[in-house]
Order: structure tokens, then C-alpha cells, then sequence
């Protein structure tokens, strides 16, 4: 070790990391605690973030990776545009540009300085999906066909102005949107967290001193950077391929094809999306930053569980992905299905690595966002309610256990909203809240079933948007499994004619009184042969009335009797052998 170098104490190494980390828990604690949106306080949409001076990453909240990832990009280009010079002491700036590292319009992020003495330490940011931005439905989300139809777009503006609220900006903000009351509490509870990071960072600086603050993020930063190289390093160099598509892109009958190329070699990775189709007059365009938050989260879930994600990792993604193509939008295309790509992308992704990886990745999963939205007019305050959710679905098998039943994917980390919660919010009543039987993609670990939520609306006419996918084709299964069950969108579910009710996975529907929507959400690819399958889970599926005995004989060659709801061991292993004959035959 050279004479000038400073020493790192371990213990004090730890002490800090530990406290940048926290510094980014405590925002999101009270944003979450501070805000009125279901969507943010109970289902969680949101993320905050500690950025250096420098405007790199260097500690996150648990809390959604598909936004992280677009962070390394927003907060460093937000920055550039309005001129560190502009900013003081006090000031927040807020964004939500999707062509200048943001995502789709609801992803509204407010960010500003940290200043200790008068210098310039680093950056707080927090960012929230806000139930609605304005544009040409409730809740912002549709198929629309270009960027000016989906809300506001706010580039870098000045929110707060030395502590202070702009209420200008504020008022005409306000002005584009529905849900003002929700919105206005979301905003100040961003306004809060960032008030709060700043706070605590400043408490660090003044225990252990600038200097020694710089020193340890430093720190910080290389020990990710080693750990990044070594566990990048374990994945087996070679060239890692696979093609997704989406069913449709909400205009078109036209598939929305995708491929990526992932080349490892020593400690580098490089994610090549050549070929993807060019984007879209239609809801299905992710922007760069929110497919480089795929390729981060894919990395990042290959690797162990402790290891920190700041700019010591962010900085070993390498990514081409063509501008004007339907994983790197350009200006004016439409980005508010982005979110339905950029699943789709990670799912791509881990189906690449399964070449190499076959024990650390799992099958298909729902691998949509599964956006719903509603907008109804309480006709006894006036007040314009907006209601969104991303709903969850089934995960896929792994190699070595089922996949989670009605749960979220991927970077998708948001929870469930409650039903109690949200019909206490809105004149409206959720009928039927279910996991799906029969929707697992069998395999020797099936994958998780699906969910269905019906959304009931007894007295009020409501605007209702569904933007999601699978509604074609479901999840895939691996190794040998099968697919999931795919998803459906019904108008009226229980009416005579059910078929001619079954709705567009990318449609805004006006509903009458009385009128109900069901949403019901894929079940998750399978997992190796389902002959595979243990037979006293087959028959615990059954009992658990998660797949029927029919279905347990058809794709699991196990014979349930109903009636003891035991198994038929016999008749069990002739069936199986005749259907493994049968399926090498085929």
C-alpha cells in the first residue's frame, strides 16, 4: 500500500455502507408513509435513491429495480440540462422526460442538491407512478400512438425553490391532472422524503467529516466494482441468445418481435438488442433507460444476495440498443406500455442465460406490467377519483420449486392492493379476488398460478383501461415444461354471452352502471417434464383446488380419485408410461 493511502477501518467501512443504505430506506419509509395514493403508500410504486456529487448511484431503497436502473440515467442527464449552476441550496427539480432517462409519463421523479457548508455533496431523488398525468384516459394509461396523448411532460422544472413550493409550477402541474387531491399529497410526500435524505446525509458529514465521508463512498464504490468483476467472472463466458415478442401492439395484428444477443466474457457483459423491431405507433415502446434497467436486473439476480448496487455495478452494463426501435423510443412515440416490453425484455433475458445457467433461472413468468386503470366521478363529493394498479400473476417454475402464485415479477416489486383499501377509496366494489385453477404451467415444478380480480362498478358509469398482454399466447414454459394458461379480459363475466364480452388486452372500455370487468392474469411456465412430477404434489395441487383431477391425469399422468381424493397408484403408473411411449414417439 502506498504511504498516502488512506486506510480503510472495516468496521467503519461497514458502519457507513450500512448508513447510506438506511439513508435511502428512511426516504422511502416516509414516502410511503406520507403519501395518499393506494398505489404509492400500500402498493409501494415508487423508489428513492442517494446520487453522489458526481451524479453516480451509490445507495437505493428495497424497493422497485425497474426504476432504479432508469435512475443511473435521469438524475446524471436531468442535471446536465437545467445546469448545476442553477441550482441552490433547497431546490428540487421535477421530471418525468422519458426521452431524457425517464420511463413512461407517471413516473414522475423530484430530485435536487445536498449542500453542507455551502458545497455541493450529492443528490436525493425520489420517484412515484402517480395515479394520473393528465392525457386522453384515467390514470394515463391506453393506447395511445404518440407521446403528447399519454399526459403532461414536465422536463427538468424547478418544484422547490429554496425549501419552498413553486406554486406556479405547482398550479399548472395541478392543472393536466384529474386526481388532484392524491396528487398533490404524492408530490409533497417526494418533497419530504428528499427533505429527509438530505437531512440524514448531512448528519453523516457532520460525525465523520467530508473528507472522510468522500473517502468511504469511494470505497464503497470499488468494493462493489471487485465484487461485480468476481461474480461476473462466474458466469461461463460465451454468446447467450433468445427471441421474445408481445402478442400485439394495440393497433395492429403485428407481433412486437424481439431478440437479444448477451456476450460474457471475463468480467464484461454486453447486451446487444439488434434486431428488435422499430418502434411503434402504439402503447409498446421502451425507452433506453428502462431496458437498461432490465439488463441491470437480469445481472443483478445472477448474482449473491448481499452484494451492494451503486455505480460500482451499473458500470459494467454494456448495452446496444438502436435508437427508434421498440427498446430505445425516440420523440414522439408513445412510452406508457413501455413497462409491458420491458418485462417482456427481462423474461428474454433469463431465457437467454438458461443455456448456462439452467439452476439460476426460472421459466416464463406473466412477464407483463398487467396495467389497470379506472376514472370515476364520486357523484356525491364531485371529486374525479383515478385508480391504477399493476395487477400479479403467476411466476415460473424453478429448478428446484414451483413459482409463486399470483405474486409480481422480475424488477416489478410492487405489492397487491388491498381490497379493503381500495374499495374504501372508490365507489366501486372488487366482486372477486381469486387465484385461477388450472392456469400453472405444468412441468416437474409447475409454474404459479395466476390471479383474477373483478372490478365492479353498481352505481357510477366509470372509464375503464386495461394495458397489458399474454392475451394470445401464455408464459413459456423450459426444459420440458409447458406454458401457462394465458390471459383474458372480460366485460360482464357472469352474462350469457361471456364470449362476446372478452376485451382487448390494450383498450379503454366506458362502463355503464352495474357494468364489471375481470381481469385475470397468466400462470407461470413449467419447469422440466410435468412426468416428472412428484405424485403427492400433483395430488396436494388437487386437494388445494389449485388444479383439478382432470387436468392432474391429462398433463401429469396421475389418476385422483375424487371421491377419497387419493391417488390410484396402479393406474397411475400405467398412464405415465404410456404417455412418456407416446410423447418420445411423437
Amino acid at each position: 500500500m502506498a504511504p498516502d493511502t488512506p486506510v480503510i477501518d472495516p468496521i467503519q467501512f461497514e458502519v457507513i455502507r450500512s448508513a447510506l443504505t438506511q439513508v435511502a430506506e428512511e426516504m422511502a419509509a416516509a414516502l410511503r408513509r406520507s403519501a395518499y395514493s393506494t398505489n404509492v403508500k400500500t402498493r409501494q410504486d415508487f423508489s428513492c435513491a442517494f446520487f453522489d456529487r458526481n451524479c453516480r448511484p451509490i445507495s437505493q431503497a428495497f424497493t422497485q429495480p425497474v426504476h432504479l436502473g432508469s435512475f443511473v440515467e435521469l438524475i446524471p442527464t436531468s442535471v446536465r440540462t437545467y445546469g448545476i449552476e442553477n441550482l441552490e441550496p433547497g431546490d428540487m427539480l421535477v421530471v418525468n422526460d422519458p426521452f431524457g432517462g425517464g420511463s413512461h409519463l407517471n413516473d414522475v421523479t423530484v430530485f435536487g442538491p445536498i449542500h453542507h457548508n455551502g458545497e455541493l455533496i450529492g443528490y436525493v431523488a425520489s420517484l412515484a407512478h402517480h395515479v394520473d398525468v393528465g392525457g386522453g384516459a384515467p390514470a394515463s394509461i391506453g393506447p395511445f400512438q404518440e407521446i403528447f396523448q399519454e399526459g403532461v411532460i414536465i422536463p427538468p422544472t424547478k418544484l422547490v425553490k429554496r425549501g419552498n413550493i413553486n406554486d406556479d409550477v405547482f398550479k399548472l402541474l395541478l392543472a393536466q391532472i384529474r386526481s388532484k387531491r392524491v396528487t398533490t399529497g404524492d408530490f409533497r410526500a417526494q418533497v419530504a422524503a428528499n427533505t429527509v435524505g438530505a437531512r440524514r446525509l448531512v448528519d453523516l458529514i457532520e460525525r465523520y467529516g467530508l473528507q472522510e465521508f468522500d473517502h468511504y463512498v469511494e470505497a464503497v464504490v470499488k468494493y462493489t466494482d471487485r465484487r461485480t468483476r468476481a461474480e461476473i467472472s462466474n458466469i461461463t463466458d460465451g454468446v447467450y441468445t433468445a427471441n421474445s415478442f408481445l402478442d400485439f401492439d394495440g393497433f395492429s395484428d403485428d407481433v412486437v418481435n424481439l431478440q437479444v444477443e448477451i456476450k460474457v466474457e471475463g468480467e464484461s457483459v454486453y447486451f446487444d438488442f439488434d434486431g428488435c423491431d422499430k418502434q411503434r405507433r402504439a402503447p409498446v415502446n421502451s425507452t433506453k433507460a428502462m431496458t437498461f434497467a432490465a439488463c441491470a436486473y437480469a445481472l443483478r439476480a445472477l448474482m449473491a444476495p448481499d452484494m451492494p448496487v451503486n455505480d460500482g455495478f451499473y458500470r459494467h452494463i454494456k448495452m446496444n440498443a438502436e435508437p427508434g426501435t421498440v427498446v430505445h423510443a425516440v420523440h414522439p412515440a408513445p412510452v406508457v406500455g413501455g413497462w409491458e416490453t420491458q418485462v417482456r425484455v427481462n423474461d428474454m433475458l433469463f431465457r437467454a442465460f438458461s443455456s448456462g445457467l439452467p439452476k439460476k433461472v426460472a421459466s416464463s413468468t406473466k412477464a407483463m406490467m398487467a396495467q389497470a386503470g379506472f376514472g370515476i366521478i364520486d357523484r356525491e363529493t364531485g371529486e374525479y377519483h383515478c385508480n391504477y394498479e399493476a395487477l400479479a400473476g403467476g411466476y415460473g417454475a424453478r429448478a428446484t420449486s414451483d413459482g409463486p402464485d399470483a405474486v409480481q415479477q422480475h424488477g416489478q416489486n410492487t405489492e397487491n392492493a388491498p381490497v379493503e383499501e381500495v374499495e374504501s377509496h372508490f365507489p366501486m366494489r372488487v366482486s372477486r379476488l381469486s387465484l385461477i385453477e388450472n392456469s400453472e404451467g405444468p412441468g416437474k415444478y409447475r409454474g404459479g398460478l395466476g390471479m383474477r380480480r373483478d372490478y365492479h362498478f353498481p352505481d357510477d358509469p366509470a372509464t375503464f383501461t386495461v394495458l397489458s398482454d399474454r392475451d394470445i399466447k401464455g408464459p413459456q414454459g423450459i426444459f420440458g415444461g409447458l406454458e401457462g394458461r394465458k390471459a383474458y379480459y372480460i366485460l360482464n363475466p357472469d352474462s350469457p354471452n361471456e364470449d362476446s364480452n372478452e376485451l382487448s388486452s390494450k383498450c379503454v372500455v366506458e362502463l355503464k352502471p352495474g357494468d364489471t370487468v375481470s381481469f385475470q392474469t397468466p400462470g407461470g411456465g413449467g419447469y422440466g417434464s410435468p412426468l416428472e412430477r412428484d405424485i403427492k404434489a400433483v395430488l396436494k395441487d388437487v386437494i388445494g383446488g389449485k388444479i383439478s383431477s382432470k387436468r392432474a391425469q391429462d398433463f401429469y399422468g396421475v389418476v385422483v380419485d375424487d371421491s377419497t381424493q387419493k391417488i390410484d397408484t396402479d393406474k397411475t403408473n400405467s398412464l405415465r408410461q404410456s404417455m412418456a411411449s407416446k410423447r418420445n414417439t411423437d
